[in-house]
């Protein structure tokens, strides 16, 4: 229910003991929030990578159910720099999304780190506009951030909204 949990300092990064874990999950149930609904803390091992994609489905009111790919983490509405397809995709379609993102630079062989896995991400791409045709249920799924570790697309954080 939390979809900008940076944003209320709500993310603890680089725990390296229980003791630390311990005292971030207490301090986070400290600023959980009546709107928040049920809390609760997710303890995944830490991805680090010098990129990040943001990728999703949502419903336009006007044309129906769309897919998304662009630069993410805390950069993504900043940057803006996203392709947008209606539903469903192809492959092809999936690799044009990716070729048409303004900032391909940083797709590409980027600071010692090696070129994406554009393949990778178009599976990515592919999953979201199959779940997407096939529950209709499902209003929007939000993968923000994909971080880029070793080239792959590994999503860290995600939103999916359903309808009740």
């Amino acid at each position: 229910q939390i979809s900008h949990k940076t944003e209320r300092g709500l993310v603890r990064l680089g725990l390296s003991d229980s003791n630390s874990v311990h005292e971030a999950a207490t301090a986070l149930f400290a600023a959980a929030q009546p709107e928040d609904c049920a809390t609760g803390v997710l303890v995944a091992p830490m991805i680090s990578g010098a990129r990040e994609l943001i990728a999703g489905i949502s419903v336009d009111e006007q044309f129906g159910p769309t897919v998304l790919i662009g630069i993410g983490g805390i950069l993504a509405e900043a940057i803006a720099d996203v392709a947008v397809r209606l539903l469903p995709i192809t492959e092809v379609d999936a690799m044009d999304m990716l070729n048409q993102l303004q900032t391909q630079s940083l797709l590409d062989e980027f600071r010692g780190e090696p070129a994406v896995d554009r393949i990778a991400v178009g599976k990515v791409l592919l999953a979201l506009s199959q779940i997407a045709t096939e529950h209709a249920e499902v209003l929007s799924i939000d993968l923000n951030p994909l971080i880029i570790s070793d080239g792959q697309p590994i999503a860290v954080d995600a939103l999916v909204e359903v309808q009740s």
